[in-house]
């Protein structure tokens, strides 16, 4: 093979990234260095984001005295300290935001999908937003068709209890039993009417 071959003259060598990155960094910005600075190092508090470029031995000298809260007292440090705890963002006592009762109402603060907190029941009225049902106050019964005329049967409406359910069927079935009407038969079907309401009330978890 000649010395001087065609194929050596196609042969490159990849530089090391080390050496490409020095050859594009900063000169160092320590006194009297003229070393690439490759690493960088903060400026300091209130200049986030601005860095120095030192080498490598430089940048290692710096950060050994490097302390973001030079100059502060104590009382500001603990206070940085306290608020990092939240990301430094605001916060309120409980009781005091503005989604309380005392600053605004719950419908009006509320909207989208926390909407639904609207509509949700409370029985124990622990959030105290209007609208809500009081613990004292009985609770509204939604009936169906079937229910509401067997309760019309029995001469009830949809506040009835379940106690009340069972005293007025009581009460019928006496006054209207076979043996206590003197065979008359509109009794018979009222008593008949009386018996099916209540087995359909009953059915439905209502008495």
């Amino acid at each position: 093979m000649k010395p001087y071959s065609k194929y050596f003259e196609r042969i490159r060598i990849r530089p090391e990234p080390e050496a490409e990155l020095k050859s594009h960094a900063p000169t160092c910005q320590w006194d009297g260095c003229s070393e690439p600075g490759t690493h960088r190092a903060p400026v300091g508090r209130m200049k986030e984001g601005e860095y120095f470029h030192f080498c490598f031995d430089h940048v290692r000298e710096y950060n050994k005295s490097y302390n973001y809260f030079s100059g502060l007292a104590d009382t500001d440090i603990a206070r940085f300290q306290k608020e990092a705890l939240t990301g430094h963002r605001p916060t309120w006592k409980m009781g005091t935001g503005a989604g309380t009762r005392a600053s605004a109402d719950f419908s009006q603060v509320r909207s989208g999908r926390a909407g639904y907190f609207n509509r949700t029941r409370d029985p124990f009225n622990l959030f105290g937003q209007q609208g809500y049902r009081a613990p004292d106050r009985p609770r509204e019964r939604k009936l169906k068709q079937l229910e509401a005329r067997a309760l019309e049967t029995l001469g009830l409406d949809a506040k009835a209890t379940g106690a009340d359910i069972k005293a007025r069927y009581k009460e019928l079935v006496k006054r209207h039993h076979p043996d206590a009407n003197g065979g008359n038969r509109g009794s018979e079907d009222r008593f008949r009417d009386v018996i099916q309401a209540y087995r359909l009330l009953k059915q439905a978890g209502l008495c």
